[in-house]
């Protein structure tokens, strides 16, 4: 199964990297790790601000875990 989430919101977790919330209420680190992970858009808020709305596959909504914990 590959469950398709929405991007609603961002925040950086306690080392300061940037977590996707999605739709689903689970959060997904939006890592820019070249050249292992390439998502320039993340470094800056117009990029981030472009991908909400973006669907990502949520491996927490295919494990069927529940909503993660507000921030």
């Amino acid at each position: 199964m590959d469950m398709k989430q929405a991007i609603v919101g961002y925040h950086r977790d306690e080392e300061h990297d940037w977590v996707a919330e999605l739709q689903c209420g689970h959060f997904q680190h939006v890592r820019h790790q070249p050249p292992f992970i390439n998502r320039p858009w993340v470094t800056t808020v117009s990029g981030r601000e472009s991908m909400l709305g973006h669907l990502l596959s949520c491996k927490k909504c295919d494990r069927g875990e529940p909503k993660d914990v507000s921030i």
